[in-house]
């Protein structure tokens, strides 16, 4: 089935490209979003995941391509969107020297609701993001995770069917990170799309319908979690050696089947199908003496498996929440 002939997705986008003094930063990106869905865009540094967003809510041009949200086209009907999108970034856009109450019906006001209207808007949200104790302080007495809540409020007093969220996560601590993932939650549930871009694994695994993976400009692959595991990620056989001998000798008798190695702990992984066959004929064949693996033990694929085998870099993993 064409896209053209699919039903009408929140977010298209076709053959998209942009350079930024001559290095390109997205090289044909064609990716499509469903309606109601959370989509993840995850990838390293440069992949062009702010990129994409900032076409997508119009604050740049792409050099190529076509990019709709809601059916509507980013470059030529710029209005339509950005009445249909909302943006929350890492940086809130709020004014410290007003209270949570003031800043939302400031916005409410400038996006066209009656005084009363605004007021009702206000408190419904302060409510719905667990602010109203709150409401009547000033901003600069918020915590990071009080203000990020309190932006991800404003960026919904317009009621957009689509927000994009630029890793609204980053340098939060673990209990404000669990809040607002609720909060998405909530969001998806009420039928909003969103589309994310984090720098943390764990928060697309826990999150995201579809994953998609972004590297130097392109879609390395999309997914849902527990496909590109399955696809990319598989297995892994993870074996910790007596010695250093042992260790160099293990080593080179699996030589590029080795997926991970930590030569401070002696210890080695290695890709397999999860199978209890080929996990014995591996351990015969690296230890048919029996004496150089002092322990050994089976890990499901993660995220960050599925970022090094893509991108060859070891994925941004947030070891506080995923613990590993």
């Amino acid at each position: 089935m064409g896209m053209d002939t699919m039903p009408r997705a929140a977010v298209e986008i076709v053959a998209l490209r942009k350079s930024f003094a001559g290095v390109r930063v997205l090289d044909d990106l064609t990716m499509r979003v469903a309606r109601g869905s959370v989509h993840a865009l995850l990838g390293p540094n440069g992949a062009g995941k702010t990129t994409t967003v900032r076409i997508l809510a119009t604050l740049v041009a792409p050099d190529g391509g076509t990019a709709r949200v809601d059916g509507h086209d980013v470059v030529r009907d710029r209005r339509r969107v950005r009445r249909t999108i909302s943006l929350a970034g890492q940086h809130a856009a709020l004014d410290d020297h007003q209270t949570g109450t003031e800043n939302l019906e400031m916005m409410a006001r400038l996006a066209g609701l009656s005084r009363t209207a605004a007021r009702r808007r206000a408190s419904d949200l302060l409510e719905r993001f667990d602010l109203t104790s709150a409401a009547g302080r000033r901003v600069v007495t918020y915590s990071g995770g009080m203000r990020r809540r309190l932006d991800l409020a404003a960026s919904l007093v317009g009621e957009p069917s689509v927000i994009f969220l630029d890793e609204p996560t980053t340098g939060l601590d673990p209990r404000s990170r669990q809040g607002l993932w609720e909060v998405v939650g909530e969001l998806a549930g009420a039928g909003v799309t969103v589309l994310l871009t984090t720098q943390y694994l764990e928060e697309a695994d826990r999150l995201a319908d579809r994953i998609a993976v972004l590297h130097g400009g392109r879609l390395a692959a999309e997914g849902t979690a527990t496909e590109l595991k399955r696809r990319f990620g598989d297995h892994r056989l993870e074996l910790t050696l007596c010695d250093a001998d042992r260790f160099a000798e293990v080593a080179r008798r699996l030589g590029d089947r080795v997926t991970h190695r930590d030569p401070a702990r002696l210890e080695l992984g290695v890709t397999t199908d999860g199978s209890a066959p080929q996990m014995r004929r591996l351990l015969d064949e690296v230890d048919p003496d029996g004496r150089a693996i002092t322990r050994f033990g089976v890990r499901t694929a993660t995220l960050d498996d599925v970022f090094l085998s893509l991108t060859g870099q070891a994925g941004p993993a947030d070891r506080e929440v995923a613990g590993v």
